[in-house]
């Protein structure tokens, strides 16, 4: 899988989805998928459901070695549940990120290197296969932020 038919799947499969992929800045080269059915989302106080990462930010996070050749990270916000049913509680504290994954392995789902803690996953250029296990998880991470969305209208709302 490449990154252009992660995206393509994303955007055709989940409504009211909008990608950013900002050409200068931290963020130059990276994708970051929002739900935003309304499109007026405030970027500054919303976090992406999936993001597609391809650089290392030095300092923050070279774990998984981004700066390869070719190679990038899915990550996806699940909710805590999902994130326990496949790898229980997170590292917190002074423990995180874990030494039990080699957070620079190629098409292996696992804990996010940094945000595991906030219940995100990633993996690491998928196969095919591999993101055919990642499919349900980013159903998942849509969902929880739909629901949330559909919530917080409510309140406005009322």
């Amino acid at each position: 899988m490449d990154q252009e038919a992660i995206i393509q799947y994303i955007t055709d499969t989940f409504a009211g989805v909008d990608v950013l992929r900002p050409s200068d800045g931290p963020g130059a080269g990276d994708t970051f998928i929002y739900y935003d059915p309304d499109g007026d989302l405030d970027r500054t106080r919303e976090l992406p459901f999936a993001t597609i990462v391809t650089k290392n930010y030095t300092g923050f996070d070279e774990s998984s070695r981004l700066d390869r050749p070719g190679v990038f990270r899915l990550n996806i916000g699940v909710r805590r549940d999902t994130f326990r049913a496949l790898f229980g509680d997170p590292p917190s504290g002074a423990d995180a990120p874990s030494t039990d994954y080699d957070y620079a392995a190629l098409d292996r789902l696992m804990p996010h290197p940094i945000y595991a803690s906030q219940w995100w996953v990633c993996v690491l250029n998928p196969s095919p296969e591999t993101f055919e296990a990642v499919k349900p998880l980013l159903a998942d991470a849509y969902d929880r932020v739909a629901t949330r969305h559909a919530r917080t209208q409510a309140r406005r709302d009322e």
